[in-house]
């Protein structure tokens, strides 16, 4: 996949990206919001990196993508699809706390959605955040989610 707006590219995870992911994950935002997708070590991240690469050959998920910003060519999160249980599949993200703030996920996310929907081949995708994240409540409203 790669998806492009004026200040954003959503590209696949490659196994070189290892050292440079990390960097975005360990604010405190993503401790308290999404602490699962926290990768502690080169290792884990390598692991880590290793299972989402492999997802993108399949239908299953979960689909995530790193997030580049043009203008610095790096990256500053990503955007991701994935199952819920039921057959139900919900859109996540997260930016490294200094890239929020600047439409950064709204733009990807509306990016994103309509293609990886298509792919999949849902029409119904959840968008959950806790009520305390309201950046994440301001873009999936932007977004059109209820």
């Amino acid at each position: 996949m790669l998806l492009e707006t004026e200040r954003l590219l959503i590209i696949e995870f490659t196994m070189d990206m290892a050292l440079i992911v990390p960097k975005n994950l360990l604010d405190d935002d993503m401790r308290i919001f999404v602490p699962d997708e926290v990768w502690e070590t080169v290792e884990e991240t390598e692991e880590t990196l290793a299972f989402l690469i492999s997802q993108y050959e399949g239908i299953d998920g979960p689909f995530v993508y790193p997030i580049i910003l043009k203008k610095i060519d790096d990256n500053i999160g990503y955007v991701q699809l994935c199952p819920l249980d039921d057959g139900k599949w919900e859109i996540g993200y997260h930016f490294a706390k200094k890239h929020t703030g600047y439409g950064n996920a709204t733009e990807a996310v509306r990016v994103f959605l309509p293609v990886i929907a298509a792919e999949v081949g849902i029409d119904e995708v959840y968008g959950i955040c806790h009520a305390e994240n309201i950046a994440s409540l301001s873009v999936l409203r932007k977004c059109g989610f209820e």
